[in-house]
């Protein structure tokens, strides 16, 4: 028996990170059809796109999908309002606290979870009445929590502090990384950079094929006076990094980061001057494949992984 299959009705405990620019109805729908979760990544799109996204994914595949939304999102009566209306049946929630729309979801017949960076946030979780949580460490792409725990510190300490079922996110991109962090209380993993970099991502080809030549260390967590997100070193972050040494306020970095920045690099490849936002596993990623391979790869390396382990001695 596994939780995290039971509650979202899905064949293998592996979710598909909901990342902006990356996450559309061709990446969800292929994730859901090899017996995994696909979200779609709402903080990247207008409402009218993600409801043509929600409605293309289900024409794609009749397996349980959902959708990732940021709550800070400016337009967000009008995403819920969508979600509703297009019957999305599993709503992963981030970035903000989880009681506002917790309670309105589940009322909906919606199964929610919370994306957390602590045990703290855990519990403010079970308080909320989330069905599941999403223990996202500091090896993630993307917006980070500003406690830069890593993904084997902080699930042993979530599961110490809920009693949700949980899943892992962070620095996760085989099925011996998934063996890992159940070992440690986990029930499913949350997988963004591998998922990033597949075939079905919309993410622009360059940026695919940039993700499969990046070595360790070439991302860095940065903007932590805006929000912590881990970035690929290049033009852009240089200047960021620049800044940040010498001081400059949040303001400052508000105006150098501008509007569009994300988009511009991982949707429009920019690879200079655009926001690059993927995670510390990168540096194993090195061919561009279609989700099939992919997920047949780390199931079976899960269980040859599993098989491997033989008891110590007494």
């Amino acid at each position: 028996m596994n939780r995290i299959c039971d509650l979202f009705s899905i064949k293998y405990p592996v979710i598909q990170g909901g990342m902006v620019w990356c996450s559309g109805w061709r990446l969800a729908s292929a994730v859901s059809n090899c017996g995994g979760l696909g979200l779609l990544g709402a903080g990247s799109m207008h409402p009218e796109t993600l409801r043509e996204h929600i409605q293309k994914t289900r024409q794609s595949t009749n397996k349980p999908f959902g959708v990732n939304v940021p709550l800070l999102y400016p337009e967000m009566d009008t995403i819920m309002g969508i979600i509703q209306e297009e019957k999305v049946p599993i709503v992963f929630t981030s970035a903000g606290s989880p009681a506002k729309w917790t309670s309105w979801l589940k009322e909906r017949g919606i199964i929610v979870a919370h994306v957390i960076s602590s045990a703290y946030f855990a519990a403010k979780c079970e308080q909320a009445g989330v069905d599941a949580v999403v223990a996202e460490g500091f090896e993630a792409g993307g917006h980070n929590g500003r406690e830069e725990t890593t993904t084997l510190s902080l699930i042993p300490s979530v599961r110490k502090g809920t009693s949700l079922p949980l899943v892992a996110a962070g620095g996760i991109g085989s099925g011996g990384a998934i063996a890992a962090v159940m070992a440690l209380g986990a029930e499913g993993a949350q997988i963004g950079s591998l998922f990033a970099a597949s075939e079905e991502s919309s993410a622009h080809p360059d940026f695919k094929n940039l993700i499969t030549r990046l070595k360790e260390g070439d991302t860095k967590l940065s903007l932590k006076k805006i929000s912590p997100t881990r970035l690929v070193k290049n033009k852009f972050f240089g200047e960021i990094h620049e800044a940040e040494l010498r001081g400059a306020s949040k303001e400052e970095l508000i105006t150098l980061l501008g509007r569009g920045r994300a988009k511009k690099g991982m949707f429009e490849g920019n690879l200079e001057d655009g926001e690059l936002e993927i995670g510390q596993i990168s540096s194993l990623i090195n061919q561009v494949e279609p989700v099939q391979a992919i997920m047949s790869r780390l199931i079976a390396e899960y269980n040859d992984t599993i098989s491997g382990f033989t008891p110590l001695p007494a």
